[in-house]
């Protein structure tokens, strides 16, 4: 079972890294943060989350190469 949990951990992370790499938003890790910082406050669905990470990168002057 230790070597299972210990798979999952670096899945977990390699997943965590990829989504980094290609721009993806972190959905888990807001979650985890969420809970860590700001326990008092309801976390945004999946959808809002995205809707809002995808707003904040591109509505930003300069930030896209076109």
């Amino acid at each position: 079972m230790k070597s299972l949990s210990a798979l999952k951990a670096r899945l977990l992370r390699a997943t965590s890294t990829l989504n980094r790499i290609i721009g993806a938003p972190d959905y888990e890790g807001y979650l985890r943060h969420q809970h860590a910082c700001h326990p008092d406050r309801a976390p945004l669905t999946r959808d809002e989350f995205v809707k809002q990470r995808l707003e904040d990168r591109y509505s930003r002057p300069g930030a896209r190469c076109c």
